[in-house]
C-alpha cells in the first residue's frame, strides 16, 4: 500500500509545477476519480479550479473538454448533434459529437446554465451515456464531471436542485491560498514566462486497476455503522436540518473514505478518513433549518457537531 503513497505523491509534485498550494482540493478531486463519480468545486474567480482539472488530465493522460455555463447554453451543445453530410451526391445525417464525449469534463459555472441543459448532464453523469433523438450512445470510460459554481454573483443563476446536488458525489469548497502560496504563485506567473511541461504518469488502464482496489479496501464493522449512524442523525436532527441525506451518501462517504486509506498507503479505512470526507460529502446533501441558519451556522458547522456527537 506504501506504494500507491508515493504514486499520489509524485501526482502532487507533479501537478504543484503548476497549481501552488490547493492540496485539499486536488486530493478531494483524486477521491472523487478513485470512486469513478463526479465532483463539484465552489470557490471564488481565480482560484486554479479550471488549471488544476486541466492539468489533471494531462498527468492522467486523459481527454478534457470544458464547457462554459451560460443561460443560451442548448442540450445540443454539449451532447452533440446530427449534421447533414454529403458523400458521393447522397445526403444523410451524421452524429456529431459534442464535448461531453470525454474523459474528463470540466463544466465550468453550472449554474449559470438553464436546467433543461443540467439536466442533460445528468444522464452523462449517471449513466455514463447521452441519448439524442432516439439514439443513445456510451461515453468512454473512464468519464468524470468536475463541476465549478461561484458562491458570488448569484443573479442570473439556476441554483443545482437538491437531486441534482446528490448525483456529485463531493462538493469541494475551494479556500483563498495562504500569504506564503500566494507569494510563490506572485514568483510563479508575474515574471519571466515559463510553461512547464507535466509528465504523464497515469493512464486510463491504471485508473481502472484503482477504482477497482478502492473498493477492496476494508472496512470494519464498527467503522461502517459509524458512517449509517452519522447519516441517520442527519435526518433525525430536526433543531438544525430540515431534510437529512439520503442512502447514497452513505455509499458514498464509505467509499471516500477507501479511497481516501489507499491514496494514505492504508490497507484499512480509519476514523480519520471518515471525518475528513464527511464534510464534502455531507455539505451539499443537507439542507439547514432555519433556526441552524439563525445561530449563523454553516453545513460544515452541523456536521462538525454530528461528527462529535456520533463517536
Amino acid at each position: 500500500m506504501k506504494n500507491y503513497k508515493e504514486l499520489f505523491d509524485g501526482l502532487y509534485n507533479e501537478l504543484s509545477k503548476v497549481v501552488v498550494g490547493q492540496t485539499e482540493m486536488i486530493e478531494h478531486i483524486l477521491v472523487a476519480i478513485l470512486c469513478d463519480s463526479n465532483a463539484l468545486l465552489e470557490g471564488y474567480p481565480g482560484l486554479a479550479k479550471t488549471l488544476t482539472v486541466n492539468s489533471m488530465a494531462q498527468v492522467m493522460d486523459l481527454k478534457f473538454s470544458r464547457i462554459q455555463g451560460t443561460p443560451d447554453l442548448m442540450p445540443s451543445d454539449i451532447t452533440g448533434t446530427y449534421i447533414i453530410t454529403e458523400e458521393r451526391g447522397k445526403r444523410e445525417f451524421k452524429f456529431q459529437p459534442g464535448p461531453l464525449f470525454a474523459n474528463i469534463v470540466l463544466a465550468d459555472e453550472i449554474n449559470r446554465a438553464t436546467p433543461k441543459t443540467q439536466s442533460a448532464l445528468l444522464e452523462a453523469m449517471q449513466e455514463k451515456q447521452v441519448t439524442v433523438g432516439t439514439n443513445t450512445y456510451k461515453l468512454d470510460p473512464p468519464f468524470f464531471v468536475l463541476a465549478t459554481q461561484n458562491p458570488i454573483e448569484q443573479e442570473g443563476t439556476y441554483p443545482l436542485p437538491e437531486a441534482q446536488a446528490d448525483r456529485f458525489l463531493l462538493k469541494i469548497e475551494v479556500v483563498h491560498p495562504g500569504v506564503d502560496d500566494e507569494l510563490k504563485i506572485a514568483d510563479m506567473y508575474a515574471s519571466a514566462r515559463k510553461d512547464p511541461k507535466l509528465r504523464t504518469l497515469l493512464n486510463k488502464s491504471h485508473i481502472t486497476t484503482l477504482q477497482n482496489l478502492v473498493r477492496d479496501v476494508p472496512v470494519a464493522n464498527d467503522l461502517k455503522k459509524r458512517v449509517v449512524k452519522i447519516i441517520t442523525m442527519t435526518r433525525n436532527s430536526k433543531q438544525l436540518i430540515q431534510y437529512g441525506a439520503s442512502p447514497r451518501a452513505t455509499i458514498g462517504l464509505i467509499l471516500a473514505s477507501k479511497a481516501r486509506a489507499l491514496m494514505q498507503g492504508r490497507n484499512h479505512v480509519s476514523n480519520e478518513d471518515i471525518n475528513i470526507m464527511a464534510f464534502p460529502v455531507l455539505r451539499h446533501r443537507i439542507v439547514l433549518h432555519f433556526e441552524a441558519e439563525r445561530k449563523g451556522m454553516a453545513a460544515d458547522d452541523v456536521i462538525k457537531e454530528i461528527l462529535a456527537r456520533v463517536k
